[in-house]
């Protein structure tokens, strides 16, 4: 099941996967709520139409469906609770709520299942992701030819009511100094991708990771991307007013240095902090070497995932003994 969001639906189109559209994304919080009623409606029509065995996903709507006790669900969240309230009580109705180590402490219940790991190595461990290098002929760069992705959001989800990022004066700051020192990419949500037509990245939304991946730095106001690129081995910093309040990113960047987090205020640091990476002569290289010692540390969370579903389906003896497990 997925909204209706062109992204989403083009990478369900890409990997052949079939889907069933159950709402649209909405912006005011008023219409998010009126729209969540209805997708649970729909999601339990469904639900009794084609009879499925378990529920996956990070969703508000499924753990609906476990206390109503017509399915059982396995969701993922990697969010702080303080950050994320109302999905995290949400999620404490589900059968099983899967965690990176990282919110061990976060109270979730009795079904807590907590991982080493995070929630992006399940599609970006060196195991199941080999970054594609033909990605650089799209992009019309040359094989280590530094280049730079900034990504800005419009701060429209629940979560992000009384969040902002930079402000466009900050923004058009970014992309004046970075655009000097190699090839730029803008990435948007808003309309501000119309200013600037050619800093786009004409690639398919499967190909951003290995865009990523070979970047020379990431700068931006996105969670997610920001611990992608780090994860990635690419230097990743952030700008926006969540910065140092949740745990994941905070890891990543305390104890494995591949990401930096700015608030808005501490733009002049955040400029400071990039200006002494690009002093660096070996940034990538160093980069890698960080990024294979957290790696070093963490699971194959692909394989965990798999395998746990899996288990949690033939034997309910993993339910009882969350902890062993």
């Amino acid at each position: 099941m997925c909204r209706s969001d062109k992204l989403v639906i083009e990478l369900l189109q890409f990997y052949r996967i079939k889907y069933f559209i159950i709402g649209t994304k909405q912006a005011r919080l008023i219409n998010k709520y009126l729209t969540q009623i209805c997708i649970v409606f729909k999601t339990i029509l469904l639900v009794n139409r084609i009879k499925p065995i378990l529920g996956i996903g990070v969703s508000m709507t499924l753990p609906i469906l476990t206390k109503l006790k017509l399915l059982n669900v396995i969701v993922f969240d990697d969010d702080d609770r303080s950050v994320t309230p109302i999905f995290a009580r949400v999620a404490s109705l589900s059968s099983i709520i899967l965690t990176p180590a990282s919110l061990a402490n976060d109270n979730r219940g009795k079904n807590h299942v907590i991982y080493n790991g995070y929630h992006e190595l399940a599609y970006l461990h060196p195991r199941w992701f080999v970054p594609d290098i033909n990605v650089l002929e799209k992009l019309k760069v040359k094989h280590m030819q530094p280049y730079f992705i900034l990504r800005f959001n419009k701060f429209t989800a629940h979560h992000d009511r009384n969040q902002k990022g930079m402000s466009n004066d900050q923004r058009f700051f970014l992309i004046d100094k970075l655009r000097k020192k190699g090839k730029l990419f803008v990435s948007c949500e808003s309309n501000n991708d119309m200013i600037w037509p050619e800093l786009r990245m004409n690639i398919l939304p499967h190909e951003i990771h290995s865009a990523l991946y070979f970047a020379h730095m990431f700068v931006g106001e996105s969670q997610t991307m920001s611990s992608e690129a780090a994860i990635l081995g690419t230097p990743s910093l952030k700008c926006n007013t969540f910065a140092g309040k949740l745990s994941i990113p905070n890891e990543l960047e305390r104890k494995f240095n591949l990401c930096y987090s700015y608030q808005p205020e501490d733009f002049d640091l955040l400029i400071n902090k990039i200006n002494e990476l690009l002093l660096l002569p070996s940034l990538k290289e160093e980069w890698n070497k960080r990024r294979n010692l957290m790696l070093a540390e963490k699971i194959d969370v692909t394989s965990f995932y798999s395998s746990f579903i899996e288990n949690y389906i033939s034997s309910k003896d993993i339910k009882r003994n969350i902890s062993n497990y």
